[in-house]
């Protein structure tokens, strides 16, 4: 086990694997056996390119050739920041073989965050598209890697556009040299196989480990319940590093399956309703944001959609009264998925009643899932009653990544996960997400850890002091407000925001508003009381609204 990773206590491990929950197979083997039995069956489709299982299994192999000669060995992180692009998988799968283990970045992300992510997790290497959506990663790539020392390679999906990185594509090894490094050993089952990022709520993310064990039974229970099969046709449009998109079933649900994955580089109806419609695409994926914008574009091009079976809505809380247009506007089930990159995951089954698919986030998929929702002094609560979701399980992490001091906080002393999530628990089983316990807010399903952010504004001279909190918003559910205590010196909202995009801040971490204020609020023993900054900022748009 990688050092810095908690694990399963070894009764538990025993008993997941007794009860065959971990099939002691990698992701390697898993890629391997769709090969054998699949062959030419299309894995992949990425415009024009089509994949075959079989033919990812060579490309694979003969990546992990030239990576190794590049030097990359078992146990070195490597971040991995690729949009939603075929060599996504050739390289995790290859990494997967080599026992290296990725570490899933996002598009979205600049500086800040892959500093920190390559500092922390002491990267070797670094995977990028060379440009996407306008933005050139070569660029950013540089100011990497000259912050951090231990990063001795950057791998370009593209023109590398500097003679110290390596294109991919020339890593693809032939010959003598793919047989030779297939011999070498690759990692076992209950390795870590990549690490995560967390929502973030003190600051940067966590690093969740994941190993080819625990991850592969989420993949199976998945399929299970979302019914997937080999002629089953998943699109990707949000970013396939998420962990929703990933594995709920996800792409690599899709590929457990043994189905095809369909890759979409934009989420906007006119580039994925085409996609659904020339693809015969079964199966997606979206945050309810993304959802409310198709369900207004489907409203005149349902024929175009005619083939979806399953639409999935996850990531944020969906709101019952739009999730009820779902099945009447866009002609295929609703299944609402509430999980984590640290495990738990939740789905409305798609036989459910029609009340429980539009009010509920789903119920445990897995009958090993263990589930308490607590009061603050982790008393279980009756039925019906709100307070915070603990789980433990065979797919749910024991511990953080280097991070032994949260973890006392983020674990019980017997293994529950605190998600900070509140919850309430029908009679039926099923959960009703409440709202959140940590200082974290969910714009659109993109999570903004606000101390994070507050780090940054108080960088700013002219701050002395920061506080940011949700505010409500019809579209995303929620976005971002800094309240702000300035010095004497004037500052304004964009110098504010100009100033965090020039530290490297993800966009989507940028404050949507800024309101300056002399003092603010105090809880009783003098702490800032984000509570009632929350509803300041609620009661302001109220006024604005009516």
């Amino acid at each position: 086990m990688l050092a810095g990773c908690p694990t399963w206590p070894e009764e538990f491990a025993a008993r997941y694997r007794q009860n065959g929950c971990w099939e002691g197979i990698t992701f390697g083997e898993m890629l391997r056996q769709r090969a054998l039995t699949l062959g030419e069956h299309i894995a992949i489709v990425c415009g024009d390119q089509q994949v075959s299982y079989a033919e990812l299994d060579r490309r694979v192999d003969r990546l992990v050739a030239g990576l190794r000669q590049l030097g990359i060995k078992k146990k070195d992180r490597v971040i991995i920041q690729l949009p939603n692009i075929a060599e996504f998988f050739d390289a995790i799968f290859a990494l997967f073989r080599i026992g290296a283990l990725p570490v899933f970045a996002l598009p979205v992300h600049r500086e800040n965050e892959i500093v920190y992510l390559s500092e922390f997790s002491e990267a070797a290497a670094y995977i990028i598209a060379d440009k996407d959506a306008g933005y050139d990663y070569c660029e950013l790539a540089k100011k990497v890697k000259q912050s951090v020392p231990t990063l001795r390679h950057v791998i370009v999906v593209g023109n590398p556009s500097s003679e110290e990185f390596h294109a991919m594509s020339d890593l693809y090894v032939n010959g003598e040299d793919v047989i030779m490094s297939a011999g070498v050993d690759g990692p076992s089952s209950s390795d870590v196989a990549f690490l995560q990022l967390s929502g973030g709520t003190t600051g940067l993310p966590k690093l969740i480990p994941r190993t080819h064990d625990d991850y592969i039974y989420s993949l199976r229970m998945s399929v299970e319940v979302c019914e997937l099969h080999k002629d089953s046709v998943y699109l990707a449009v949000l970013p396939i590093a998420h962990n929703f998109p990933l594995s709920s079933p996800g792409v690599l649900g899709t590929m457990y399956a043994g189905g095809k994955i369909v890759l979409a580089r934009r989420a906007s109806p006119d580039v994925a309703f085409p996609l659904i419609a020339n693809e015969g695409v079964t199966i997606t994926a979206l945050v309810p944001p993304l959802a409310i914008v198709w369900l207004d574009a489907a409203e005149s091009r349902r024929r175009e959609l005619s083939k979806l079976q399953i639409l999935q809505v996850g990531g944020a809380k969906f709101s019952a009264e739009v999730a009820k247009r779902v099945q009447a506007v866009m002609g295929c089930k609703l299944q609402q998925v509430y999980g984590m990159a640290e495990g738990l995951v939740n789905y409305t089954r798609l036989d459910d009643p029609f009340e429980i698919m539009v009010s509920t986030q789903g119920r445990p998929m897995s009958p090993y899932d263990e589930v308490r929702i607590v009061d603050e002094d982790d008393n279980e609560v009756a039925t019906g009653n709100v307070g915070e979701l603990l789980t433990r399980g065979p797919y749910t992490i024991r511990g953080y990544y280097k991070a032994e001091k949260h973890n006392e906080k983020a674990f019980t002393a017997d293994g529950f996960y605190r998600t900070g999530d509140l919850a309430s628990m029908t009679p039926e089983g099923y959960l009703v997400i409440e709202g959140r316990s940590k200082d974290q807010i969910n714009r659109g399903g993109d999570k903004v850890a606000a101390e994070e952010v507050e780090n940054h504004l108080l960088a700013h001279p002219a701050v002395h002091d920061a506080a940011v909190v949700a505010m409500p918003d019809e579209f995303l559910g929620e976005r971002t407000c800094a309240f702000i205590i300035a010095h004497d010196s004037v500052v304004t909202s964009n110098e504010l925001k100009a100033f965090l995009r020039q530290r490297g801040l993800a966009a989507y971490k940028i404050p949507d508003r800024v309101e300056f204020m002399d003092e603010f609020p105090q809880t009783g023993v003098g702490k800032v009381s984000k509570k009632m900054l929350r509803e300041l900022i609620a009661n302001k748009q109220n006024m604005l609204t009516r």
